[in-house]
């Protein structure tokens, strides 16, 4: 298992705290608990994010072990680095492109698991990167008398991200391996 699935596994956690956080509030819960499972979804993604930029790093160091503090050992771990600073939003195509660009590995061939084939997962990656935006830019504030709009992030959805960010990070690893 790679360093950085041990560190994601961990990271994971704080989303699966904050769903048990909301499943123990009296039901039903109160309106302003819905804040608790945005801000599951947004540490879940954030903690993919994370896991692919370890993955990347911990994948390249590797690979450049013989060249490593070389001159070019040197500018190729730069060059991640500053692809990195700019790595946001890490949805399917930007995950393909930073694995395919430093490792010549195009991971998300091997994103394929009971229930997922690749454009399946692909899609959901997609879809759920798009909703993290939504969460954290365009949440809506709830106005007196106005009828309340459907919570952006339901309980199930959370509960299914964190199980598909799971697996996605998983068969991420094993096409690393592969390869």
């Amino acid at each position: 298992m790679s360093k950085a699935r041990i560190t994601f596994e961990s990271s994971i956690k704080d989303a699966e705290d904050l769903l048990a956080h909301f499943d123990s509030m009296p039901k039903p819960p109160p309106e302003n608990a819905e804040v608790l499972k945005r801000a599951g979804l947004v540490m879940a993604l954030t903690a993919w994010e994370t896991y692919v930029e370890d993955r990347a790093r911990e994948e390249v160091q590797a690979r450049l072990k013989a060249v490593n503090g070389s001159q070019i050992g040197k500018f190729v771990t730069g060059r991640l680095e500053d692809e990195l600073k700019r790595f946001n939003n890490p949805n399917a195509e930007k995950t393909k492109k930073l694995f395919s660009d430093f490792l010549e590995v195009d991971v998300t061939t091997g994103w394929e698991w009971q229930h997922f084939d690749v454009p399946k997962a692909k899609k959901t990656l997609d879809e759920l990167i798009i909703k993290r935006g939504d969460a954290v830019h365009r949440s809506k504030p709830h106005t007196a008398g106005a009828p309340a709009a459907p919570h952006l992030v339901k309980r199930e959805d959370l509960e299914k991200s964190i199980r598909f960010l799971k697996s996605l990070v998983e068969a991420t690893d094993r096409a690393l391996v592969a390869a």
